[in-house]
């Protein structure tokens, strides 16, 4: 089976590509399974219902999140009744919503887990821990599971991949907006990627109006960041083909769209 996974979707410019590319996307390579991160889908942080439904009807099979869950209190309202949206899991327990879902495919079923990194992040439970038990627990039901590590460091990322590797079917990387070329199956069959990068505007900086960031750089004076309402854009993706028995990855791919790279029907 193959499985897609569309990096951090940023403001209405990478909801944008997302309406455009994706129904593309799924024509080419004809994945069965399709995941969007959307934690900056609202206008940069967060995500709203609207959104989220949005995601699904463009063909999303679940929308994971990270560290800007929270930003919209609209999502305390709908989070608990999302069935197929991720928030971190290692956030205390008793936090709404959950870390871990199931996607029905014909006979098969997917797992996905979202986790949140700790290293230049809030502190929250210890992720390692989390994914062990969330693991253990999935593995009863499926072998194939998706992680969405959506962490800042390199190598608090490369750390988690390598602790799960033979027991997921992929660790990739979310939140650092950069797509990295580091693309690779482990020895013992986990498809790895320390970012899958970001989808929305291409001439910003992490899909920010650049000057401002450039200004708290030079005067470490506080600046607004917002997301640039045109120009150009950019989708971030991977593809991942899991042998379907036993949950192991046969292949790795990134796709990246934009000016630079584009897309060829």
């Amino acid at each position: 089976m193959k499985l897609l996974f569309v990096g951090d979707v940023v403001g209405s410019p990478g909801r944008d590509m997302v309406q455009e590319y994706l129904p593309k996307l799924k024509d080419r390579y004809k994945p069965q399974i399709v995941i969007i991160n959307g934690e900056n889908a609202a206008a940069g942080r967060g995500i709203t219902e609207k959104i989220y439904r949005q995601f699904l009807e463009c063909g999303a099979n679940a929308v994971t999140l990270g560290n800007h869950t929270w930003d919209h209190k609209e999502i305390f309202e709908f989070i608990e009744d999302a069935k197929n949206l991720v928030r971190p899991a290692n956030y205390p327990e008793g936090t709404p919503g959950k870390g871990l879902t199931y996607i029905r495919w014909n006979a098969l079923t997917v797992a996905v887990i979202n986790l949140q990194g700790r290293t230049f992040m809030p502190a929250i439970d210890c992720p390692f821990t989390v994914a062990e038990k969330l693991v253990e627990e999935a593995r009863k039901v499926t072998p194939i599971i998706f992680v969405d590590f959506h962490a800042e460091a390199t190598s608090e990322k490369q750390a988690l991949g390598w602790f799960l590797d033979g027991k997921v079917s992929a660790v990739v990387g979310t939140h650092t907006h950069v797509q990295t070329a580091d693309q690779r199956i482990l020895p013992n069959g986990t498809a790895y990627l320390t970012d899958v990068g970001m989808t929305g505007p291409y001439d910003g900086i992490l899909g920010m109006m650049r000057e401002p960031i450039i200004q708290k750089f030079q005067n470490s004076l506080p600046a607004r960041f917002t997301v640039p309402k045109d120009g150009r854009t950019l989708l971030s993706a991977v593809l991942i083909d899991i042998d379907e028995k036993t949950g192991k990855a046969t292949k790795i791919e990134t796709i990246l769209i934009n000016e630079d790279h584009p897309f060829f029907e």
